[in-house]
């Protein structure tokens, strides 16, 4: 789905023959990253879904690196969820996330992997971060309660990174995508995230025949979404013209409020019932849009607008209905 632009010759170009583990490769990102590597004429691909491969467990991640041994890593394993689930399991996302990306890394090192990139989330940044939000906001503010321990995770992340860059030599990257969306996403009610989510509710209002839809919160946070294909093509650009300690935004340097986004799902869908505000939900954090000024000074943007991605989100969503995750 990603349109090509003109783009220069990379200045670290990966052999189309090079061993290259994509960590979570079934989920929403890491599965996007994997069609896109596929479509660039990689051939060497090496993924493991977690019913083979638990990440959390330590000798497994290292016996399976020193099998594999491969010359890039992309680490795009994570326990992921909506407000909801991140207000509610909050021990569960920090110790998941943290025992998956501290295993791959150091099973990563103990094999000499020298080109790996660690996919984090916007939500590192401070809750009340200046907008749009630059790489130097990080670990400058609070962040946001309903997300924190995700977060603390991701950051450690890039901690592990920039650690692992000055101990080691290597050459590991992190990127900072922001909310993502498209096909093979989370669509639950209610423990996903946002856009997915409303997609299925407002769907199911309409063939149920509601009068309306109750949405989360005042509807005034504003949000920024980028089509998973965008970021398959972006990670590939990064490995291939990107080599620094500090982690790099990833997103389309626009956002829209909620209200305006389920306004969106509703024409799209075909909903004409109304759109209901829940006052007494968590908002979450007020605006979180990313300045993406260094990717774009690099000589990469996104390509797919909002109005077109939501409708082939939904469009995946229909085809697949019986078989999208849903928990």
């Amino acid at each position: 789905m990603w349109i090509p632009v003109s783009i220069s010759v990379p200045k670290f170009p990966i052999d189309r023959a090079a061993r290259i583990y994509v960590a979570g490769h079934r989920g929403l990102a890491g599965s996007a990253i994997w069609r896109h590597l596929e479509a660039s004429g990689f051939t060497n691909l090496i993924g493991a879904p977690s019913s083979d491969l638990d990440l959390r467990r330590r000798d497994d991640v290292f016996d399976f690196m020193a099998v594999q041994r491969p010359d890039v890593v992309i680490d795009a394993a994570a326990r992921v969820g909506g407000i909801l689930a991140n207000n509610s399991y909050p021990a569960d996302f920090l110790s998941d996330n943290l025992q998956m990306q501290v295993n791959i890394m150091d099973a990563a090192n103990s094999v000499d992997v020298d080109r790996l990139l660690f996919l984090g989330s916007s939500c590192i940044y401070p809750k009340f971060a200046a907008q749009p939000i630059t790489e130097s906001s990080l670990l400058t503010g609070a962040l946001e309660e309903t997300n924190d321990a995700y977060a603390i995770a991701k950051i450690a992340g890039i901690m592990q990174v920039q650690a692992s860059r000055r101990q080691y030599g290597r050459h590991w990257i992190s990127a900072m995508p922001t909310n993502l969306y498209g096909p093979g996403d989370n669509f639950h009610p209610s423990h996903s995230h946002v856009l997915p989510s409303l997609i299925r509710r407002i769907h199911e209002a309409k063939l149920d025949g509601d009068s309306d839809v109750i949405i989360w919160g005042t509807g005034t946070p504003r949000r920024e979404f980028l089509h998973v294909d965008d970021l398959a093509h972006a990670v590939l650009f990064l490995l291939e013209n990107y080599d620094s300690g500090e982690t790099i935004n990833v997103g389309v340097g626009e956002d829209l409020s909620i209200r305006e986004l389920a306004t969106l799902v509703a024409k799209t869908v075909g909903f004409e019932g109304a759109l209901v505000q829940d006052p007494g939900k968590p908002d979450g954090t007020p605006q979180k849009l990313l300045d993406v000024s260094r990717l774009e000074d690099l000589g990469w943007t996104a390509q797919i607008g909002l109005d077109a991605g939501i409708a082939a989100t939904y469009d995946w969503y229909l085809e697949h209905i019986d078989g999208v995750r849903a928990k």
